[in-house]
C-alpha cells in the first residue's frame, strides 16, 4: 500500500499512535542484526521491560509486557517492532516533512536516510552499520523524535541521550536544534559487559560515528577514505613509473562500511580480493554494482586472481567465505599481495563482527546465540591463525597496515604475534600512522560531505560543479606541501557521478582543508540563496582533523602521550555548537568500538541567509583548527606548518606553539 504525503505527515505529527497498532510478523528476510548476549538477571529483564513500556499509556502494558519479553529473550534487545511505520523509509525532499523548523526538517530527512534499507546494514533493528551502530534503540524513540522535530521551532533545542528523545528546551535561533549524546557511560562502567547490560535495559546506546549523529551517506564516505589510503598505500610501496594494475589488495568484510572497499580499489586501479562470509552482503554488493566478481570456492578464486595479474586487470572479487583461508591459501599459492588489509568490525567481536575460520555463518550466530563463551574462544584463535598468515606474506614484502577496524587491538589481546621488538608498539602501522595522519588530517584535509535536500540528481551534479571549480581554483595559489591532496580531490570529484557512489539521499564527499571546506560551502550558499539548488545539509564523519580522539586510529599519529585523552573531541562539539552547528552530537565509542574513542559531529542546514553565510564561515574554521592545533601541540610538523600558515592567513587565530627539544638534551637525564 503506498502512502501518501499527507498520511506521511500525519503519522509523523501523531509520534506514539492513540491506538495499539496490529502486531507485525518479524520479517524473516532481509539481514537481521546478531542476537544480543543474554547479559541480565532475572530482575534486570523486569527493568528493562520497566523501562520499555514507560513509553506507552498504561492500558496497553498487559499486552506489550509479555511481546517485549519476547523480543529481549528473542533478539536480547527490545525493539519495538510493533510500532515500526507502514511507511518508505527513505530521504524525501525536505519540502514534504511537516516542520515548522526548517532546521529541523533537514534533520529528520537525515535521519530518514540513515534508515533506509538500502543505506542501513540492520533496517528493522535501526542499526545503520557496524553490526551495532544504531541510530535509536527502538522504534518508539524514533516516532517521539520525528514528532519533536515537525513541532519544534527555531528557539528550541530537542536533547538526545542516546537515541531518547529527553525533550524539548527553549533555546534561541543561534543554538543547535538538537545535541546528541550516545553511550556516554561513567568511566568505572565504561566495559564490554557493561555497553551490553546498560543497552540490555534501554538506557544507553552505541552511536558508532555517523550513525547516532544522523550524518551516515552510506558506503561514499568510506569508498572515498578507502580510496585516499588505498592510493597512498600503493604510492608508498610501488616505484615512480609502477601503477597499481594488476597488484593484489587482499582484505575482508563486504557489510555496511566495509562493502565500500571493492569500489575503493577498482577507483584506485588494482586487483581487490575481498572475503565475506555473509552470502547476503556480498550478494548485495554484487547487485548494488560495488563488486564485479562474486566467487564461491577457493580453487576457481585462485584460478580468477591468477588470470587478473597476468591480464594486469583493474577488477574487484569478492570471495564468499572466510579471510584466514584466503590469507593461507594465497601463502600456499605464492600469490604476491602487495597492499592488504583488514575490515571486519571488530570492535564489535563477539556479537557478529568477526567470524571465525573453520565455522560457517550459520554455525557462529547459533554459537553467538547459545554458547558465546565457547564462540569467543573461536575467534581469538582465528585471529592468531589469521595473524600468522599474514606475518608470513608481510616477511615477503606485503605491506598491511590496520584500518582502524580494533583488528591489531583484538589480535593482541587473543595472543598472536603482532607485538614489535620492544613488546609494546603493533608491529604493523595504523593507516592514520602511515597514510592519512601525516599526509590529510595534521594539514586539515578530512572528509567534509553535504546532501542536496532537494533530492534532485541535478543539484547534486550543480555542487560537484560548484566543488570542482573551488578547489581548482585554490589549488592555484596552494603551497607545495598540499598540491597532492588538493589534486587528488580535484580528480574524485570530477569522476564522482561516473562513478556511481549515490546510495540513498543526494550526497557528496570530499577531502578538503578549512579553506576548502568554507569557500565550497559559502558558494554553496549563494547559489541556494540565488535559487539554483535547494538547501543543502553540511556534515562530516567524525573520522578527521578535530571529531575524534581515537589512540588506535584518528589520533594515533599522535606521539606526546596525549592519544589516550579525550580533550579534543569534547572541545570540537562544544565549540561548533555556540559556533553556528544545527545540530552536534558526541559518542562514546565509534569505528573501533565503545571505550575505545571519544567522537564529535554536527550537521549544519544551509539555506542561502545571511545568518547561515555567518555560520559556516565561523564553525568550520573552528571545526579544522581545533585539531590542528592540538596536533601541532604534539609536534607534528605537518600540523606545524599547517596551524602557522592558517595564523597567517586569519590573524585573529593566536595558537601556542611548541618549542622543539633536541634529543641530546634528554639523553643521560635518567
Amino acid at each position: 500500500m503506498t502512502t501518501t504525503n499527507t498520511e506521511f505527515q500525519s503519522e509523523i505529527l501523531q509520534g506514539i499512535p492513540s491506538e495499539l497498532p496490529e502486531k507485525k510478523p518479524y520479517p524473516k528476510h532481509g539481514n537481521p542484526a546478531p542476537k544480543r548476549k543474554d547479559i541480565l538477571s532475572i530482575e534486570e529483564k523486569k527493568l528493562a521491560i520497566k523501562n520499555a513500556l514507560r513509553y506507552f499509556p498504561k492500558k496497553w502494558h498487559n499486552i506489550l509486557a509479555v511481546e517485549f519479553a519476547e523480543e529481549l529473550k528473542t533478539f536480547g534487545r527490545i525493539y519495538m517492532h510493533r510500532f515500526k511505520p507502514g511507511y518508505k523509509m527513505y530521504a524525501r525532499p525536505i519540502s514534504e516533512y511537516p516542520a515548522k523548523s526548517q532546521q529541523a526538517a533537514g534533520i529528520m530527512l537525515m535521519i530518514q536516510n540513515n534508515l533506509n534499507p538500502v543505506v542501513a546494514q540492520h533496517p528493522n533493528e535501526l542499526i545503520t552499520y557496524g553490526g551495532n551502530g544504531a541510530v535509536f534503540q527502538n522504534w518508539a524513540q524514533y516516532l517521539l523524535t520525528m514528532q519533536y522535530l515537525a513541532t519544534m521551532t527555531d528557539t528550541q533545542t530537542l536533547n538526545m541521550y542516546s537515541g531518547h528523545p529527553m525533550g524539548l528546551f527553549p533555546s534561541s535561533t543561534e543554538s543547535p536544534r538538537v545535541v546528541v549524546t550516545n553511550g556516554m557511560m561513567v568511566s568505572n562502567h565504561s566495559k564490554q559487559d557493561d555497553w551490553e547490560k546498560y543497552n540490555a535495559l534501554g538506557v544507553t546506546q552505541y552511536g558508532q560515528m555517523t550513525a547516532g549523529s544522523f550524518m551516515y551517506i552510506g558506503p561514499q564516505g568510506i569508498v572515498h577514505g578507502t580510496t585516499i589510503t588505498l592510493m597512498n598505500a600503493f604510492r608508498k610501496i610501488l616505484k615512480t613509473n609502477e601503477t597499481p594494475s594488476g597488484k593484489i589488495f587482499l582484505t575482508s568484510g563486504l557489510g555496511g562500511m566495509s562493502g565500500a572497499q571493492p569500489k575503493a580499489g577498482n577507483i584506485a586501479g588494482c586487483i581487490s580480493v575481498c572475503a565475506e562470509v555473509n552470502a547476503n552482503a556480498a550478494i548485495k554488493r554484487h547487485e548494488q554494482g560495488w563488486v564485479d566478481v562474486l566467487i564461491d570456492d577457493l580453487n576457481k578464486l585462485v584460478v580468477r586472481v591468477k588470470e587478473a595479474q597476468e591480464k594486469q586487470e583493474i577488477i574487484s572479487i569478492a570471495f564468499i567465505g572466510n579471510i584466514v583461508d584466503v590469507w593461507e591459501r594465497f601463502d600456499t599459492e605464492n600469490l604476491y599481495i602487495h597492499v592488504g588489509s583488514d575490515q571486519t568490525s571488530l570492535h564489535n567481536p563477539w556479537s557478529g563482527g568477526y567470524y571465525p575460520v573453520g565455522l560457517t555463518y550459520e554455525e557462529s550466530n547459533e554459537l553467538i546465540k547459545n554458547n558465546p563463551e565457547k564462540f569467543k574462544k573461536y575467534v581469538q584463535q582465528s585471529l592468531v591463525r589469521q595473524t600468522d598468515a599474514i606475518n608470513k606474506h608481510t616477511a615477503k614484502g606485503t605491506y598491511f597496515f590496520d584500518y582502524g577496524n580494533a583488528f591489531l587491538l583484538e589480535a593482541s589481546r587473543a595472543g598472536a604475534n603482532i607485538f614489535a621488538e620492544n613488546n609494546i608498539d603493533f608491529k604493523y602501522p595504523s593507516y592514520v600512522q602511515d597514510i592519512l595522519g601525516p599526509m590529510c588530517f595534521d594539514y586539515g584535509f578530512g572528509p567534509f560531505r553535504w546532501v542536496c535536500t532537494s533530492g534532485k540528481s541535478e543539484d547534486l551534479d550543480k555542487t560537484d560543479a560548484i566543488a570542482m571549480r573551488i578547489l581548482s581554483e585554490i589549488m592555484k595559489n596552494s603551497p607545495k606541501e598540499i598540491q597532492l591532496q588538493m589534486q587528488d580531490n580535484i580528480t574524485w570529484i570530477k569522476n564522482a557521478k561516473t562513478n556511481k557512489l549515490v546510495v540513498g539521499s543526494q550526497a557528496r564527499i570530499l577531502y578538503a582543508d578549512a579553506e576548502g571546506r568554507a569557500k565550497i560551502a559559502e558558494a554553496f550558499n549563494n547559489a541556494i540563496a540565488n535559487g539554483e539548488i535547494g538547501a543543502v545539509v553540511l556534515g562530516r564523519d567524525h573520522h578527521d582533523v578535530s571529531g575524534t580522539d581515537s589512540p588506535y586510529r584518528e589520533t594515533s599519529n599522535i606521539y606526546d602521550g596525549s592519544k589516550f585523552t579525550a580533550d579534543m573531541a569534547i572541545q570540537n562539539v562544544i565549540g561548533d555548537s555556540f559556533r553556528g552547528a544545527t545540530w552536534v552530537s558526541i559518542h562514546n565509542g565509534g569505528g573501533v568500538g565503545w571505550g575505545e574513542v571519544i567522537n564529535g559531529g554536527f550537521g549544519m542546514l544551509l539555506d542561502g541567509t545571511k545568518e547561515a553565510e555567518k555560520k559556516l564561515k565561523n564553525m568550520l574554521f573552528y571545526d579544522v583548527n581545533n585539531g590542528i592545533a592540538r596536533r601541532s601541540w604534539a609536534r607534528n610538523e605537518e600540523a606545524l606548518f599547517a596551524i602557522k600558515r592558517e595564523m597567517k592567513r586569519r590573524p585573529e587565530l593566536k595558537v601556542t606553539i611548541p618549542n622543539i627539544v633536541e634529543d641530546n638534551i634528554l639523553r643521560d637525564l635518567f
